[in-house]
């Protein structure tokens, strides 16, 4: 199962990613998930898995 589809299951407990970022990158990012909200359907939670998949993959982890 894609958790992307289904975030909050039993099986995929979320925990809290907490970043310390200038203020204006903390904007764009706000407004970059608030973009791609509209733009997909997704939920919050779905953008940000999203997010964090394609930087571990980008960077290889």
């Amino acid at each position: 199962m894609n958790t992307i589809d289904n975030p909050a299951t039993p099986e995929n407990r979320l925990v809290e990613l907490k970043l310390q970022v200038p203020e204006d990158l903390f904007r764009a990012f706000q407004r970059c998930v608030w973009i791609q909200i509209h733009e997909t359907g997704h939920n919050q939670l779905q953008v940000m898995e999203e997010v964090v998949r394609t930087f571990l993959m980008k960077h290889g982890c």
